[in-house]
């Protein structure tokens, strides 16, 4: 049965590895930075190249025994027993708090893979995640829904460390499910106004909704780059955010949030709505701040921009300045 998950207040900010690994090597610096500056969790994306709980279960064999985390995993890859095995199995080989984040994917993805498109992506979202936390609750779950059936139950192992089941969530429908089925909300390039003003009610009116006590918690990546010599804060910014913005529920979470990705430069308007965070670490850290401040509970540091312009050693460079700076 799983430990129950502690409820930290905001403090160190989380490390996002945001590319696709071809092997654990590759993010193996990331780990270390976990484990030596006290980091809250190493988290990683959905990779098609190697598999993210491979690459965490790799990692904890290597000794990096740190909270990890999915921001987030396709739920049309795996059926929930899956999945909630998956997570548990972390949760056994590393010893620590393991967050489960799960999400649709684009339409194109999901249609490729499902018998039928999903209809209801909230629907869908929603009954996958309370039969992922049934399971890891160590119940057995009958669900016959129009996504997945299960008639089944984890078979019991000895204590472990807790396994938090999260949601990914742009827009205010999804927050609403997220409210009132996940454990953690893990938001992306969601600035703090939209935060605040949008998600939290949305995934507290979730949380009432479903006779919960309180939401779940938000976790949000957050692109990030320490100013320096030579580094231009608009390039990074393209770097950091172009494809998301040709892709549409990001594009139009960015419009509802009120950014004029339509403006003849898309990047500054990125950077003025902090969905892109450059400065000096202490700067950055004040922003960070202010997304606590707007209802974020986790920090997932970014650094997409310097890792694709600079290299590993770059941005673990950067990251590490930021985590001191958060002290």
């Amino acid at each position: 049965m799983t430990a129950p998950a502690p409820t930290p207040a905001p403090g160190l900010p989380a490390v996002l590895y945001p590319l696709q690994p071809d092997h654990p090597e590759l993010v193996a610096p990331f780990a270390e930075l976990v484990s030596r500056t006290g980091a809250r969790r190493l988290w990683l994306c959905q990779s098609f190249r190697a598999e993210p709980h491979q690459v965490l279960a790799h990692l904890a064999g290597m000794g990096h025994t740190v909270p990890v985390g999915t921001a987030v995993t396709l739920l049309p890859l795996r059926h929930p027993y899956e999945a909630a095995l998956q997570a548990r199995s972390l949760a056994l080989l590393t010893g620590q708090p393991v967050v489960a984040g799960y999400g649709i994917g684009t339409p194109e993805f999901a249609n490729g893979l499902a018998p039928e498109p999903y209809r209801s992506p909230r629907t869908a979202v929603g009954e996958y995640v309370t039969s992922v936390r049934a399971l890891l609750a160590g119940e057995s779950v009958a669900h016959d829904g129009p996504y997945h059936r299960l008639h089944a139950a984890l078979p019991p192992v000895g204590p472990h460390a807790p396994v938090e089941v999260g949601a990914g969530v742009l827009r205010p429908g999804m927050a609403r499910t997220a409210g009132a089925t996940a454990d953690v909300a893990i938001t992306w390039m969601t600035p703090p106004d939209y935060i605040r003003g949008t998600l939290a009610p949305q995934l507290s009116a979730g949380a009432a909704e479903a006779g919960r006590a309180t939401r779940p918690r938000i976790a949000t990546a957050v692109h990030v780059a320490v100013t320096r010599p030579g580094r231009d804060p608009r390039r990074l910014a393209e770097a950091a955010a172009g494809t998301h913005l040709r892709a549409p529920h990001y594009a139009d979470m960015l419009r509802r949030a009120g950014v004029d990705i339509d403006a003849p430069d898309p990047a500054t308007e990125l950077l003025r709505a902090d969905v892109v965070v450059t400065g000096t670490p202490r700067e950055i850290a004040d922003t960070l701040a202010a997304y606590h401040a707007a209802g974020v509970d986790e920090i997932l540091l970014n650094p997409t921009a310097v890792l694709l312009t600079e290299g590993v050693h770059a941005a673990v460079r950067d990251l590490e300045e930021i985590i001191a700076a958060t002290r």
